[in-house]
């Protein structure tokens, strides 16, 4: 929209780029001008009143006043008063006046009496690059629907919203906003974020552009791609014919089959090459395992850093950890990230720089199970694009139950239980070793419990150099696993059907949901114990009641 010269000076002065932003500058207070019959305390009010007695002080005039609305007399004082101001209050005249009015021991006065010539409305007060009175005109004049409409706000958030600066008297009466207008002035922030990271985002000329298949592919695989899968495949079939290269988020809640949109990517990118970054050498391991057994007939490598170096450019998919980082590349038109919160931004575009090529970039992937709200992926879209998965290709079937001191005898039974049909046990606890602040026991102290009643139990933590080794060890011939959240992402236990948290009201509902996640990944019934020493906690017991990671991330936002 075209702005008018003195329009974009004001713009400039209240430091605002649209008629949405100047909307939310919402005023921080009212002026009452209309008349009352009745006194109230404590508030600024308006008196039609006649000056009956001026005196003069040393740093104030006093006056009383004849209140005609009131129909009796109030004291009032100016402290510091200008010369002016005398000359204004000659006894007998009879004006508006707008003050403070207090009550004290039944004596009611008013103070920084202001004499006022229009009367009978409300007018906002602005706290802004603008002075108050000349902001009030500026609104007047500019704040109307047709401008916030042709911005793309709808009616009612402007009704909502404009019922601020053009005050109805309910309004004052309120202590708190509605819902409704709160919502209103949260929709128009988002509008007005979500624009400004549009005008932000640059584009870039892909390495390759083209439109690849996946349908065939898809009909021979052992089971069918969910719904989602499909859909989210398809916009990146889409990202990758148009004639800039993409930037996209995939994400998808724990076991919603992710790893078949990667592998369905890398196809979609043949005969050029692509490139998979993954946080750890399990994760690594597994997706190349997964992309082996699903793309026979593709050149695939594995590079972690304990590989032996060999030519990369002999290869079609390139799959490793941060190592990848290290060594040369060759060019690659599609660049994947796994867990990509796992990495830092320098770690992403690092990668990006390596395989770029002048001012042609690579499409960019980038895949995450960490769940996030769908409110907050609409408003990162205008940055990058965004695909939720939120159903998996199986219903998972997990039992969650808050549990105390004294459900533990039943947990070694139910524990029994689960080892007897061959399945595995994962009791994460919050510490490593002893400590005097937490009420819970490390795993230094529970470790010898467990290795006294059970065989194959398996420990490991964030320190330990071997955790990837334990994992795979545990994974094949293991019964219970002890650690800490270093299992939170990565390693597939297949056999894994309990898990056991210790100390669960530490750990925020994302991180509790993603620990859940490493049970019942193959179809078997599963089980979530959360322990506690809380007598009651109502997050936890809102967790257990939930099951979609997108539901538990709204959870999040709620109880943080």
């Amino acid at each position: 929209m075209k702005l008018t010269k003195d329009v974009k000076t004001k713009f400039d002065k209240l430091e605002i780029s649209s008629y949405t932003e100047l909307a939310l500058l919402i005023p921080h207070s009212y002026e009452d001008l209309r008349l009352h019959e009745k006194l109230c305390e404590d508030t600024f009010q308006l008196i039609d009143a006649t000056v009956e007695s001026v005196f003069w002080a040393k740093n104030t005039i006093q006056i009383t006043f004849y209140v005609h609305n009131f129909g009796h007399t109030i004291n009032a004082v100016i402290f510091r008063p200008k010369q002016f101001m005398m000359h204004q209050l000659s006894v007998g005249s009879r004006d508006y006046y707008y003050g403070m009015i207090t009550c004290k021991t039944g004596q009611c006065s008013m103070s920084m009496p202001k004499k006022i010539t229009t009367m009978g409305s409300i007018i906002p007060k602005y706290k802004c690059g603008l002075r108050s009175d000349v902001m009030w005109r500026f609104i007047q004049k500019e704040l109307k629907e047709e401008n916030l409409l042709k911005e793309g706000i709808p009616q009612e958030i402007i009704n909502a919203v404009l019922s601020l600066h053009f005050v109805n008297p309910e309004i004052l009466q309120a202590q708190e906003l509605e819902e409704h207008t709160l919502n209103a002035l949260k929709f128009m922030e988002l509008h007005a974020y979500m624009k400004l990271l549009a005008s932000k985002r640059r584009e870039f000329e892909p390495l390759v552009s083209q439109v690849g298949e996946y349908k065939e592919w898809a009909q021979q695989l052992p089971f069918k791609l969910t719904n989602e899968q499909i859909s989210t495949i398809k916009d990146i079939q889409k990202d990758f014919s148009l004639n800039k290269a993409s930037k996209r988020m995939i994400v998808g809640d724990v076991g919603s089959g992710k790893t078949m949109v990667i592998l369905a990517a890398a196809l979609m990118m043949l005969p050029h090459r692509s490139i998979l970054m993954a946080p750890t050498t399990i994760l690594a391991n597994q997706l190349f395992e997964e992309a082996t057994k699903f793309l026979p007939n593709v050149k695939i490598v594995l590079v972690t850093s304990k590989s032996k170096k060999v030519d990369l450019s002999e290869y079609d998919f390139i799959i490793g950890t941060h190592a990848l980082l290290y060594r040369e590349l060759p060019s690659a038109a599609l660049v994947m990230v796994d867990e990509q919160h796992r990495f830092g931004t320098a770690q992403r575009s690092m990668l990006d720089k390596l395989v770029s090529d002048g001012a042609k970039k690579p499409h960019f992937l980038q895949f995450s199970a960490t769940p996030i709200p769908r409110t907050l992926a609409m408003i990162e879209s205008a940055h990058i694009d965004v695909s939720l998965i939120t159903s998996t290709p199986f219903k998972k079937d997990i039992d969650s139950k808050v549990i105390h001191k004294s459900d533990f005898k039943e947990l070694i039974e139910h524990i029994k239980e689960e080892l007897s049909h061959n399945n595995q046990v994962l009791i994460v606890y919050p510490l490593v070793e002893q400590s005097e602040v937490l009420d819970y026991q490390s795993i230094e102290e529970a470790r010898g419990f467990w290795e006294k009643n059970f065989s194959d139990v398996y420990v490991t933590h964030g320190k330990d150099k071997e955790k990837e080794q334990v994992l795979i060890d545990f994974r094949e011939k293991g019964n219970i696993l002890i650690s800490t959240t270093v299992v939170e992402v990565g390693i597939s236990l297949p056999k894994l059907t309990t898990v056991v948290i210790v100390g669960a009201e530490r750990l925020g509902l994302s991180t509790l949901h993603q620990l859940r996640g490493r049970v019942s990944r193959t179809g078997l019934k599963g089980y979530c114990f959360l322990y506690t020493n809380q007598d009651a906690s109502s997050r936890l017991d809102s967790f257990v009641k939930t099951t979609s990671g997108f539901d538990i991330a709204n959870l999040d936002l709620k109880y943080r």
